[in-house]
């Protein structure tokens, strides 16, 4: 995978880290608004196709970070690695808004009457300035640094009056790093549904300054209107899980929502791992091929640091798990916990078909998401506020 941006692998994701670690205090702290452009040096980490699928966990940012910085020097880079574990706990405890997002995208889909706009603004089509450069570059790169793609939203949306949800989906569609919590609940954000009544609107003179001058478009929406929804539903508490029994003989199974199962397991007590490289539970051409090579490699890791067979399988299903069950002579199957979305929507129609032939499914919360996730019940600053307290609970010097 040579030249790949985003070489998909374990090894690739800690080089990267390496990398980035002596400028996630001020450098990035500074910088991390600037988007200079594609190929261009970036103050950003380029970390996030690797965190979300769990190559490199959000518990080994931190502490590669906290190891070379105090907390208030990168204070603003593990504030912004908290967001993406903050959206999760959000969606965890309000799962319907996922529903909701899937069934708005659908409708949208079947009513909108302008699609024939939609489709110009996802080829990049539009004429405006900047917003066409990030459409292609989105296509091409499955990237986009994430102030452009705050601009992307708000003029989508504000300038362009194109369903939020549509814009939801063709970020779903195209980058290595959507996940259902992060790119529903930001595009939520800019459109002001997230935070009632709060919008983001892009400006000429804010792209112009952070994107030094390439771009500066004209005919932007210098208000932005109001989008309204039915009230949500409470939050609810986190989910409940099976207690694993780590004495039982197991067989593990890893998904693209997790590919670094050694940082949970200890070494005993697998018979088998299974990895899924399930393309029906990804959106688009892109992230399925990134998903697909970090599963082989999350294959040939497992497989090493368990010390028994490993193997990737192309479709999760009952059949499978159940065969590897039998031959494996085990009825426990445990895998890290998948939250809201497509695998963790497939995994709670595996279990109880799994319990029919008496194999018990267990999955397995981090515990980083089992700190963090409770606190994200409101808006991310009450949020912010609980970070410095759970990371010395966690063991982090702050």
């Amino acid at each position: 995978m040579t030249g790949l941006p985003f070489p998909p692998s374990r090894s690739s994701a800690v080089e990267q880290l390496t990398k980035f670690l002596p400028a996630a205090g001020r450098p990035y702290d500074v910088g991390r608004n600037t988007d200079a452009g594609p190929g261009r040096p970036s103050a950003v980490s380029r970390l996030s196709p690797y965190v979300r699928y769990r190559l490199i966990t959000e518990h080994d940012v931190v502490s590669h970070v906290l190891g070379a910085h105090s907390l208030k020097a990168a204070e603003k880079f593990v504030q912004e690695v908290l967001w993406r574990t903050y959206w999760k706990g959000w969606l965890e405890m309000r799962p319907s808004v996922w529903s909701r997002f899937l069934q708005e995208r659908d409708y949208q889909r079947d009513t909108f009457p302008a699609m024939h706009d939609v489709m110009k603004a996802e080829a990049g089509q539009t004429g405006i300035e900047g917003f066409d450069d990030w459409a292609r570059e989105l296509v091409e790169a499955g990237y986009l640094h994430n102030h452009a793609r705050m601009w992307f939203a708000s003029i989508w949306i504000f300038t362009l009056r194109l369903p939020w949800s549509l814009g939801a989906d063709f970020f779903l569609r195209h980058l290595l790093d959507a996940d259902p919590a992060s790119n529903t609940l930001s595009w939520r954000w800019v459109a002001g549904l997230q935070t009632c009544g709060k919008t983001y609107l892009a400006t000429t003179d804010n792209i112009a300054r952070y994107t030094q001058g390439r771009f500066a478009p004209r005919g932007l929406a210098q208000e932005p209107f109001e989008l309204t929804e039915a009230p949500l539903e409470p939050a609810r508490h986190l989910k409940e899980l099976t207690h694993y029994d780590a004495s039982q003989s197991s067989i593990l199974l890893v998904t693209h929502e997790d590919m670094h199962p050694e940082s949970i397991f200890d070494q005993s007590g697998f018979r088998s791992v299974l990895v899924a490289a399930d393309p029906d539970l990804l959106w688009g051409d892109g992230a399925r091929a990134f998903a697909r090579s970090a599963a082989l490699d999350a294959t040939l890791r497992a497989g090493e640091h368990f010390g028994c067979a490993a193997n990737l399988i192309e479709r999760l299903n009952a059949p499978a798990l159940i065969a590897a069950a039998d031959a494996a002579g085990v009825k426990q199957i445990v895998t890290p916990y998948a939250p809201v979305g497509p695998v963790a929507d497939a995994l709670a129609h595996l279990a109880p078909l799994l319990a029919r032939e008496g194999i018990r499914f267990v999955q397995v919360r981090r515990a980083w998401d089992s700190s963090f996730w409770p606190h994200a019940k409101k808006g991310f600053f009450p949020f912010k506020e609980q970070i410095p307290a759970v990371l010395r609970e966690a063991g982090f010097a702050t």
